[in-house]
């Protein structure tokens, strides 16, 4: 399968939360999931990426319960899980097939967004896997520590206040620590900007955003009830 743009990632990433919304069926969110699983596959994801699928699987599971348990229908439930598991799966594609330096030069010399803001999306991507990281190692400190969280709902509910309260202090410490090196670095001076990145877009990114229009097209006009 050929690499396609940044953008068209981008592009991508937006239709197929519309396309979401707007599949009635259960069998056509399973197969636009799977669709999105297989995709994924065709770019060799690694461990992090299959295990960040998995725990959106498994909340996915989990939102379907909850709803089912009060007292909305098994499809209705199924499908809502559905639906937020392709919304979030194609994040996880976006980050897995994109060099954040890609997104940004996209951002901004093709969408026209101004850089600022197209670092401050950029950076908030960036930081995810790190917050994810540094969620574990501090769970870990603690532990070795002998904080065991179990026990009632309630009670791990305020152990975790033990985690949440180095990520808080790690988070801004981390933040101060970047806002001194852009300002160190100039950032938010203004003239033009030069990447190097190449996200130039071919024949290949054509084709999938026209095909994009065209199921988005077909997938509304099957939602407001023409056929």
């Amino acid at each position: 399968m050929p690499k396609l743009a940044p953008l068209t990632k981008l592009i991508l990433t937006a239709a197929v939360s519309v396309w979401a919304l707007f599949i009635p069926t259960l069998s056509g969110l399973v197969a636009l999931a799977c669709g999105q699983i297989l995709l994924l596959l065709l770019y060799r994801p690694t461990g992090k990426q299959v295990k960040a699928v998995g725990v959106l699987l498994i909340f996915a599971g989990f939102l379907a319960v909850i709803q089912c348990v009060f007292g909305s229908s098994l499809e209705f439930s199924l499908m809502s899980g559905l639906k937020m598991f392709a919304m979030s799966e194609v994040f996880v594609f976006l980050l897995a097939t994109t060099r954040l330096q890609d997104l940004t030069a996209a951002l901004v010399s093709q969408c026209r967004i101004p850089y600022e803001y197209a670092f401050m999306f950029t950076s908030a991507l960036r930081f995810v896997p790190d917050f994810l990281e540094e969620s574990k190692a501090v769970r870990e400190a603690q532990a070795c520590r002998g904080y065991v969280f179990r026990g009632n709902p309630l009670k791990r509910l305020m152990d975790y206040v033990a985690i949440v309260e180095p990520l808080v202090l790690r988070a801004i410490s981390r933040s101060e620590t970047m806002a001194m090196s852009l300002e160190l670095r100039g950032f938010g001076r203004r003239g033009q900007r030069q990447f190097t990145s190449d996200v130039a877009i071919r024949g290949c990114d054509y084709a999938a955003m026209a095909l994009m229009l065209v199921l988005t097209i077909f997938l509304a006009v099957v939602r407001l009830g023409v056929y």
